[in-house]
């Protein structure tokens, strides 16, 4: 409904209320009548854009920086990179709260535009550094703001299954923007690449602009029953709600960071295979996370987030361990395509789990703490597995990855109480 402003507002019963029953047959409206909200499908779409910007600037990146003498600062720029998501992470929240979530999101999809045109037509190392710190700044702003409208606007019985959507989106801009790139790079000069990302960047941006509804006004945020003014959470206190979620994706950042640069070099090195096998490897990764995502998402929503986001670490830890004693290729495929299954779902039930216990007026901060832990992870991950994986061997950066998922398991047990569906397991 709206108010007397024009603004959208949801009532305690509508956020509440379960999402429409699914009518007739077809996927499509099955997936329509659960996630019924349009914006929500205009945040999707906006995300398969920008993956696909992404997507296509990631894959060409390493080449055109070695072409231009930095192929050993590879590293250290991806690091200005996450530091920009540190940085600019928890100033998130209160940009959205003063400017609200459609144009904090708009902006940081014209600034990264912006950001990615300029970034092959640099003088100096320094200059690329900078624009790889804005890019982090920007792309933390893109992801607190859709996870704040989709969070805000799925239903409370099914924030899982949007959220794993919103995963899906993602995984399909990351598969089609090298798909792109490629056939770019066979008519155009790398930096024309650049450019195309960034042109549809802005194009996404105009899309939020014109396109995406203003924030909803959520009534819990404004008063009480006896129409008191609600008191400001602290930041503490709304991190001990999420703790759970966000050492998951803190987990699930520091992995993610860590394999793509070290497990092709240790599976080249230590298992035989080719370079082409390797570059393989990724692709089964991400098939598994594209085939299952959505059975997560119905999962965690049905079965409560947290027991499956432990059975989850379960299961990708043994794959994880797996690589040690593997030898045949396709053993290993089949390895990598179960973790993708898995470790990659767990990113998108976390970010359900803190939507479900997050109290909707604390979204946009708890999606500011949220990323700022993916980005600690994707930050620290790399050095210390690399520092391992040449010092100690593969296999004990392997043995260390493990190792943090053990302690997610063992954490999210001790914390399960957190999930509301546990109490009402108990009940």
């Amino acid at each position: 409904m709206t108010n007397g402003l024009g603004e959208s507002t949801l009532t305690d019963e509508e956020l509440s209320r379960p999402s429409t029953e699914v009518q007739g047959g077809s996927l499509l409206s099955g997936l329509v009548a659960r996630v019924p909200d349009p914006n929500i499908w205009r945040i999707y779409g906006t995300t398969v854009a920008l993956g696909i910007a992404y997507g296509i600037a990631i894959s060409v990146q390493a080449i055109f920086l070695k072409g231009r003498g930095y192929e050993d600062d590879i590293g250290k720029l991806a690091a200005w990179f996450a530091a920009g998501i540190v940085v600019f992470s928890l100033p998130m929240g209160p940009l959205i709260r003063r400017f609200s979530a459609k144009w904090v999101l708009a902006a940081s999809l014209a600034g990264y535009a912006m950001a990615v045109t300029a970034f092959p037509y640099l003088p100096s190392f320094g200059a690329i550094a900078a624009v790889r710190f804005f890019d982090g700044a920007c792309s933390v702003g893109v992801w607190v703001s859709s996870e704040s409208i989709l969070l805000s606007r799925a239903g409370k019985h099914d924030k899982a299954f949007a959220t794993s959507l919103y995963a899906i989106a993602v995984a399909c801009g990351y598969v089609g923007g090298p798909l792109v790139a490629a056939l770019l790079t066979r008519h155009v000069p790398l930096p024309i690449v650049f450019v195309v990302s960034g042109v549809i960047a802005l194009s996404a941006s105009a899309f939020v602009a014109l396109r995406l509804a203003p924030d909803l006004k959520l009534t819990r945020d404004v008063t009480h029953e006896n129409g008191v003014k609600r008191p400001t959470t602290s930041l503490a206190a709304v991190l001990w709600r999420i703790k759970t979620s966000c050492f998951g994706t803190f987990a699930y950042g520091y992995f993610q960071a860590s394999v793509v640069l070290f497990l092709p070099i240790y599976l080249t090195e230590h298992k035989g295979i080719s370079n082409f096998q390797s570059f393989l490897i990724p692709a089964f990764f991400a098939g598994g996370m594209l085939l299952f995502s959505n059975v997560a998402g119905r999962l965690g929503d049905r079965f409560g987030h947290l027991l499956l986001m432990r059975l989850l670490g379960i299961i990708g830890m043994g794959c994880v361990l797996g690589f040690v004693w593997l030898d045949a290729y396709p053993a290993m495929c089949v390895a990598v395509f179960i973790a993708g299954a898995s470790l990659a779902s767990i990113s998108p039930i976390s970010l359900a789990l803190q939507g479900v216990v997050a109290r909707p007026h604390e979204y946009e901060r708890a999606t500011s703490i949220y990323n700022a832990f993916y980005a600690c992870g994707m930050l620290i991950g790399p050095p210390i597995s690399g520092y391992l994986n040449a010092n100690k061997g593969g296999a004990v950066m392997l043995f260390q990855l493990a190792a943090l998922w053990a302690a997610f398991i063992a954490f999210a047990w001790l914390f399960r109480g957190d999930d509301p569906a546990w109490a009402r397991s108990r009940a």
